[in-house]
């Protein structure tokens, strides 16, 4: 099963509720975005649309380490999940999160308690890290680790997720021949599940020819 979906709400809710049936909620990483504005979107989205939240900046910026200021935050975003009835947390490091070896034990208890609050946790590493090596670190507290699968291949994992950032960064676009190689490699991967987010300024458009050019 392929699931598709962009990082925020590129466009106004109603209509990306018209698109997708998945969303990777932006607004948990910096605030926490407004009861009213959860209400609304639990409202209007269809039936079975599913929400992913994208982990505080600040827990990153600890380091991933436990203390006030991670279960604080932890805590908040608890709070809007269970409003959204939103099942996954996606945490993005930071670029001096490096993969040291108390990096990567911090990184395992820190997974291991988040997987207790969320059915699916995800860890986006930054540049410098093995991605395989991180996804088996990962996988002893069933965690996945979010990677892009054009530059660095795929997940051997049962289930994988996927963030897309743009072929030169946020502000590019994907052309149509990459669009078409993503749809190859996203058919022919042996995930059970597998979800594709795109965060690149385009996002909203590419997600949509990904998913055109899957079903062709």
């Amino acid at each position: 099963m392929i699931t598709v979906g962009c990082a925020g709400f590129p466009v106004p809710a109603t209509r990306y509720f018209r698109e997708f049936s998945f969303v990777e909620v932006q607004e948990t990483h910096l605030s926490m975005p407004g009861r009213g504005t959860i209400r609304r979107w639990r409202r209007e989205a269809p039936s079975g649309f599913r929400f992913a939240l994208l982990g505080p900046r600040n827990v990153g910026q600890e380091g991933f380490r436990v203390g006030k200021v991670t279960e604080t935050a932890l805590d908040s975003i608890v709070s809007v999940a269970d409003a959204l009835q939103a099942t996954i947390a996606v945490f993005v490091a930071p670029v001096e999160f490096t993969p040291g070896r108390a990096n990567k034990a911090v990184l395992k208890e820190f997974l291991a308690d988040v997987r207790k609050r969320f059915d699916v946790v995800v860890f986006e590493p930054c540049e410098g890290w093995d991605l395989d090596e991180c996804d088996g670190l990962a996988e002893q507290v069933d965690a996945l680790v979010a990677r892009d699968p054009l530059t660095h291949g795929l997940s051997k994992r049962k289930v994988a997720y996927y963030r897309l950032h743009g072929p030169a960064g946020h502000k590019s676009r994907y052309e149509d021949p990459a669009i078409e190689k993503l749809a190859e490699i996203a058919s022919a991967a042996p995930h059970d599940k597998a979800t594709y987010v795109f965060t690149n300024v385009d996002m909203f458009a590419d997600a949509k020819r990904f998913k055109k050019a899957l079903k062709g």
